[in-house]
C-alpha cells in the first residue's frame, strides 16, 4: 500500500471542523468576491502553516506592506515571519499587458510554469497565490489546463499544499474557466456576501466543496470577521437543548400538542441522500485509486416478510443501523437496504453486525430469533477494477443473497 496522506488543520474554521483538515500535497481553491475576506482567509492558513512550523510560499499582487497589515488585523506578525523565512512572500506583476501581447494565452502559461520553478527554488510546505484570477484567462482551455498541470502536478508530488485564490466568475467565460480549473482540485471554498461589510449581525456564506477525498462531504455556514482574530463561523450542529421545549420544564405532564416548538429540518449527520451518497463513494473511490487505502461497502437487505408481518421497518433498520456505526461512516437508505461505507479497512463487519442487533427494537430472544431471518447482509470491498459508484452498486443488485424462506 503507498503512503497515507495526512489530513492537517488548515486554519480555515469550517475546513477544520467538518474535514479535518486540508490533505497535505492537495490543491484547493478559495472564490468570492471583493471585500469578502479572501485575503484574511489566506492569511490563517499562512498562520496555522507557521504554528506548525511549515514554510509558505505567498504569491501576492499587492504590496507585501499591505499584506503585512492585512495579517495584523488577525493578530500575525507577517514581517517576523518573513525576517525568520518562514514566509517567502513573491510579489508577482498583475498582467497589465496582456492585450498587446502576440500570443497572450503563452504569456500567461508561462505565468503557471513559474509557480513550480519558484517553489524549486525556495521548497515550500505550502503555496498561496492571492490572486491568480488575472493569470488564468485564456482563450484556449486545452492550454490553461496543460499549463496548470504541469505548474502542478510536481507540485503536489512533493507533497506540497496549494491555495489559489480567485475572485468571483462574472461573465460566462469567467465560469468555464473556473470549472475547467477545478478538475485539478482537492476541494474548493466559496465565499458569498450580500452586504458591503460583514459582521457578526450581517455574516457572508461560507460554503465547501469536495472534489477528491473528504468523503465527509459538502458543508455550510454563517461567517464574520472578528477583530485581531479572523474569520469566525457559526456553525452548530443541533445540541440537546435544541430538542427540548422550554414549556417541558414545567413540574406536570404536557400533551405534545399543546408545545410550542420550533421546527428545525434535522438529519443526522451521517445520513445521505442517494445522489450525496454516490458522490462520496466516487470521491472515495479516486483516494483508493491514488492512495491505495481500502475501504468497504455493506449492504443491509430488509426482506418483505418483515414489513408484512409487523416486525420491522426500513426507518428502523436504518436507525439501528446508525446507532451501530461512527459518525464518519456513511450511511443511505436504497429501495428495501441500508447501505453503509466504512472508510477503514480495519473494520470488523461482524462486530457490526452484533451492533445492529443489540440496536433493533427489541432484544426479546423470540423477537431476535424470528427479525434475524429477515436481514441478510452482503460486503464488496473495493479494488483496482472498480472505477464508478454505479459499478459497486451493481455488484450489490447482482448478488445472491443466502436466504431461508
Amino acid at each position: 500500500m503507498k503512503e497515507k496522506i495526512q489530513v492537517i488543520p488548515s486554519g480555515i474554521p469550517l475546513v477544520d471542523l467538518t474535514w479535518g483538515g486540508f490533505y497535505r500535497g492537495g490543491t484547493y481553491f478559495l472564490f468570492g468576491p471583493k471585500k469578502s475576506g479572501k485575503t484574511i482567509l489566506a492569511l490563517q492558513f499562512v498562520k496555522q502553516s507557521v504554528k506548525q512550523r511549515e514554510k509558505c510560499l505567498y504569491f501576492t499582487s499587492v504590496r507585501p506592506k499591505d499584506l503585512m497589515i492585512n495579517a495584523a488585523a488577525i493578530h500575525f506578525d507577517l514581517q517576523e515571519c518573513m525576517n525568520q523565512n518562514s514566509v517567502v512572500v513573491v510579489r508577482v506583476t498583475p498582467t497589465k499587458n496582456i492585450d498587446v501581447a502576440k500570443d497572450p494565452d503563452s504569456y500567461l502559461a508561462e505565468y503557471l510554469r513559474d509557480i513550480k520553478k519558484v517553489a524549486d527554488q525556495y521548497n515550500p510546505n505550502k503555496i498561496i497565490f492571492d490572486e491568480l484570477t488575472s493569470f488564468i484567462a485564456f482563450k484556449d482551455l486545452n492550454l490553461l489546463n496543460d499549463a496548470f498541470s504541469e505548474a502542478m502536478e510536481p507540485v503536489e508530488d512533493s507533497g506540497i499544499t496549494s491555495l489559489f485564490v480567485l475572485g468571483e466568475p462574472a461573465t460566462p467565460a469567467a465560469q468555464q474557466i473556473t470549472n475547467s480549473l477545478l478538475n485539478f482540485s482537492t476541494g474548493y471554498i466559496s465565499l458569498q456576501k450580500e452586504t458591503d461589510f460583514i459582521s457578526k449581525e450581517e455574516p457572508g456564506k461560507m460554503e465547501i466543496y469536495p472534489n477528491v477525498g473528504h468523503i465527509e462531504g459538502k458543508f455550510a455556514a454563517d461567517y464574520f470577521i472578528e477583530s485581531y482574530e479572523g474569520i469566525k463561523i457559526e456553525y452548530f450542529p443541533l445540541s440537546s437543548n435544541d430538542r427540548i421545549a422550554p414549556d417541558i420544564q414545567r413540574k406536570e405532564y404536557v400533551r405534545l400538542s399543546d408545545l410550542k416548538i420550533t421546527e428545525k429540518s434535522y438529519n443526522p449527520i451521517n445520513v445521505y441522500s442517494i445522489d450525496d451518497f454516490k458522490l462520496i463513494l466516487n470521491n472515495q473511490i479516486a483516494y483508493f485509486k491514488s492512495t491505495g487505502e481500502v475501504f468497504t461497502l455493506v449492504s443491509v437487505k430488509l426482506d418483505e416478510k418483515a414489513l408484512q408481518n409487523n416486525l420491522l421497518t426500513l426507518n428502523q433498520l436504518q436507525n439501528s443501523i446508525r446507532l451501530s456505526v461512527d459518525k464518519k461512516d456513511k450511511i443511505c437508505a436504497l429501495q428495501n437496504k441500508v447501505l453503509v461505507l466504512f472508510t477503514k479497512e480495519e473494520k470488523e463487519i461482524s462486530n457490526f453486525i452484533a451492533q445492529i442487533i443489540k440496536n433493533l427494537p427489541s432484544i426479546a430472544p423470540n423477537y431476535l430469533s424470528s427479525i434475524t431471518q429477515f436481514i441478510s447482509v452482503f460486503t464488496s470491498m473495493v479494488n483496482q477494477d472498480i472505477n464508478s459508484a454505479d459499478e459497486m452498486f451493481d455488484q450489490l443488485f447482482a448478488a445472491n443473497f443466502n436466504e431461508k424462506g
